[in-house]
């Protein structure tokens, strides 16, 4: 017999694909190009410091998993063909060539990472796992897929590598706590921004307090 008093109903999984997740995709995708405008620096004349990781933190925190990671996927789609999209106007097939071409993987793969964290469950975005979250996939994820893949281009130690990206840690954390801040906002002031309805927890059911839904 099922404890009515603990049970809670699942956001439906199975929702295809309609005109709105497309138009956020497109959102998200030019968020994230906007953010690259401001152009980026480099260290050590490798791979670029640029804002637009934490577009793709926002893109896997706020659209989900596959939502974010597909508003990624087609803005490298649209680098691939030549659109100047990346910080400091780089475009073309070679940047997939290039020391930073494990990074732009990474993106992607982190943005998945991201979603499933934040909204793990079902459950509604909070602080802890928003920031989890960000830092696993947006930091942690895309180091593990970037790094290995500039020592194999630049041809220096993995090491070495991973010790010269360090420098890429503070600027990271510091976007990690901006995108918290932001999806923490949204959830409060826009839950709708989310698109999707949040599992209860069942001391909130006793309240009969309804869960947004968009």
């Amino acid at each position: 017999m099922t404890d009515t008093a603990t049970t809670v109903a699942a956001p439906s999984r199975t929702r295809s694909l309609d005109a709105t997740d497309l138009a956020r995709v497109a959102v998200f995708a030019a968020i994230i190009a906007v953010l690259g405008l401001p152009g980026g620096f480099t260290v050590f004349g490798s791979v670029p410091i640029t804002a637009q990781t934490l577009g793709v933190m926002l893109a896997g925190a706020i659209l989900g998993p596959w939502l974010g990671a597909l508003s990624v996927t087609v803005v490298l789609t649209l680098v691939a063909v030549g659109l100047p999209l990346l910080a400091g106007g780089r475009g073309g097939v070679a940047v997939f060539l290039g020391p930073s071409a494990g990074y732009l993987l990474g993106w992607i793969v982190g943005a998945i990472v991201i979603g499933l964290i934040v909204h793990a469950g079902g459950r509604r975005p909070v602080i802890w796992r928003t920031f989890a979250g960000v830092v696993t996939g947006g930091i942690l994820v895309v180091y593990a897929i970037g790094i290995p893949v500039q020592s194999l281009v630049t041809r220096l130690p993995l090491a070495e590598t991973a010790l010269t990206s360090l420098v890429f840690l503070p600027g990271d954390l510091v976007k990690a706590v901006l995108a918290t801040a932001i999806v923490t906002t949204l959830v409060k002031a826009y839950p709708r921004a989310f698109r999707r309805e949040w599992v209860q927890r069942p001391a909130a059911r006793n309240a009969a307090t309804p869960t947004p839904v968009p």
